[in-house]
């Protein structure tokens, strides 16, 4: 069998070699490899690939890749408690996607390598750019061609005015279209849409300062929530949930302590097609940045937060806690508080848990109580029979409940949701009639419960206020780069770049004017430019064009003359 590897293939061509030295042909020179380069030189090719345009966009699009799995995963600085549910239903996935960091995609290894790369390459990309605008900014137009005819764009008029006045007008002209202007011998040259490249580079920087806003936000931002009843205080190191940037703990959140005064919220009660829609939505709060220093009275509602600093304090959410007293078999008060039912559908059906583990029986063995309650603030009867709310407000506050009694937990070390009972240790209380006994009372109204269990109260219904305790240091930044982003792609996308001579020689009794123009890139305006520039001139040397007189120009060119590459022709110095 014949040889294909690379010996056999360096064999024949050394046989083909000397054959042709044999028979008197010219055998081909042999290509010499490239040296190998040294530390220095690889080091200089490995930054000239990085900082190449095409590998910032790479690296853009591997970040945009890179991101999914950010949302495909639950993260645990956002979501703690998914994390531990995703582990305990993927046990073998789990461990592989801990290892790889998917649970803290946006300070893992290797996303912040990939971000630190597009960074460093924009970076490289667009600097030495900067300095080479610069240059351009400051330099004189070029000089005038030689043949201005072989332009894509050229016209001609003969005037009596002498070409020095010509030359000056075409000045004064061409200054008036925003042009650069240069007087050259026998001519003028001009040139403007340098802000094109401008605009170009305000977009690339803007990226830059995009990525460094981004990046502080993720390393110094941090959110948190707590939920406060009326008359309740918050203290801002202690949330009920905080999520934070990498280099963020809760100790970073100021220490300010808040009270909740009182709750101002109103419901659209006229109008049939949006009844039960807010309408007014507000917190009363006494406000004390710092322990000691002096408190102020502040008014939150939506889109006017509070702030303490650089911290904004925002109103998220509100309810109902109903004040329940539950008394044990012995008649002590075991629970005697508000407790916050979470609303669930826009009428305020809201569902809470109380949960007591210290209650004592009639005959004195310790009992651990759980009440689930559906609280409406307006009580009604659905179709099906079945109790709902029919409006958010306070009308008719209704409170239902049913009763369980067995092991809350509370003791397995596993952190539980105030908001849910786990009944699967629990057995649910029944009546006297053997089913399950479900609590229906109004505000004032006290039950009691079968087999000695105590009884429970209904005293009255406060509310509560959800605040979302939040700083994002980059948010005005980023938000100030976008827009300076889209202005700069709105510069490099709409603003032409133009170049226009105007050459005056004697000829004959008058003087020969020529004007010409030339793009870089498809320009479909350019014809019009160099039409209007010639107009404008021989208005302002005082003749202007007859009427059916084309003043000598040429037919315009064909459609498609504009793509074609033409050499320009200099004039020596």
């Amino acid at each position: 069998m014949a040889r294909t590897d690379e010996t056999h293939l360096d064999d024949l061509r050394d046989a083909y070699r000397d054959e042709g030295e044999g028979t008197g042909r010219t055998p081909k020179p042999k290509r010499e490899l490239a040296s190998e380069l040294k530390p220095l030189e690889f080091l200089r090719y490995c930054w000239r690939q990085l900082t190449s345009m095409r590998t910032a966009l790479f690296l853009l699009m591997l970040l945009a890749v890179a991101a999914v799995p950010g949302s495909t995963f639950p993260q645990q600085n956002n979501d703690p408690s998914g994390v531990a549910t995703w582990m305990a239903d993927h046990p073998t996935a789990g461990p592989w996607v801990e290892r790889l960091q998917g649970f803290h995609v946006y300070s893992s290894v290797w996303f912040s390598a990939i971000y630190l790369l597009l960074f460093i390459s924009l970076i490289g990309c667009v600097t030495p750019r900067v300095a080479v605008h610069w240059r351009s900014l400051r330099a004189k137009p070029p000089r005038t061609p030689a043949r201005l005819e072989r332009l894509p764009e050229h016209r001609s008029a003969t005037v009596a005015t002498p070409p020095e006045e010509v030359l000056d007008a075409a000045r004064r002209v061409l200054a008036k279209r925003h042009f650069r202007v240069a007087a050259r011998d026998g001519s003028v040259a001009a040139e403007k849409g340098h802000h094109r490249e401008t605009g170009n580079l305000l977009f690339h920087l803007s990226l830059v300062g995009l990525l460094i806003a981004i990046a502080s936000s993720s390393l110094f931002s941090y959110a948190g929530q707590r939920l406060v009843t009326t008359g309740g205080t918050m203290v801002g190191t202690q949330l009920d949930s905080f999520s934070g940037g990498t280099w963020t703990t809760i100790d970073d959140v100021p220490p300010f302590t808040l009270k909740l005064d009182s709750m101002d919220v109103a419901f659209e009660a006229q109008q049939s097609s949006q009844r039960g829609e807010p309408r007014r939505f507000a917190a009363s709060v006494t406000l004390t940045d710092d322990p000691g220093a002096p408190a102020r009275r502040e008014r939150i509602s939506v889109n006017h937060p509070g702030k303490v600093g650089h911290t904004q304090i925002s109103l998220s959410g509100n309810g109902y806690a109903p004040v329940i007293v539950v008394r044990d078999g012995q008649g002590n008060v075991v629970q005697d508080g508000a407790t916050p039912f979470l609303p669930q559908t826009s009428n305020y059906d809201s569902t809470g848990v109380v949960k007591v583990p210290d209650a004592v029986a009639a005959d004195g063995k310790p009992v651990q109580l759980g009440i689930q309650g559906v609280f409406l603030p307006t009580a009604s009867a659905n179709s099906a029979g079945e109790p709902v709310s029919a409006f958010p407000d306070l009308v008719n506050p209704v409170l239902v409940a049913r009763v369980w009694t067995g092991d809350l937990g509370l003791g397995s070390g596993v952190a539980q949701n105030v908001y849910t009972l786990d009944t699967s240790r629990m057995t649910q209380v029944a009546g006297s009639d053997g089913q399950a006994l479900a609590l229906t009372m109004k505000p004032g109204e006290t039950v009691q419960l079968p087999n000695g269990l105590g009884s429970v109260e209904f005293t009255g219904v406060e509310r509560f206020a959800s605040f979302d305790v939040r700083y994002t240091p980059g948010q005005t930044a980023a938000l100030v780069f976008a827009l300076l982003a889209t202005t700069g792609l709105i510069l490099s996308l709409f603003l032409p770049r133009r170049r226009v001579w105007v050459k005056a020689s004697v000829s004959g009794a008058g003087t020969s004017v020529q004007v010409a123009g030339l793009a870089r890139g498809n320009d479909a305006g350019l014809a019009e430019e160099v039409e209007g520039v010639l107009q404008r001139l021989r208005e302002a040397v005082g003749e202007p064009e007859p009427a059916g007189d084309d003043g000598g120009s040429p037919p315009p060119p064909a459609v498609g003359d504009h793509e074609q590459s033409v050499h320009v022709p200099e004039e020596r110095p």
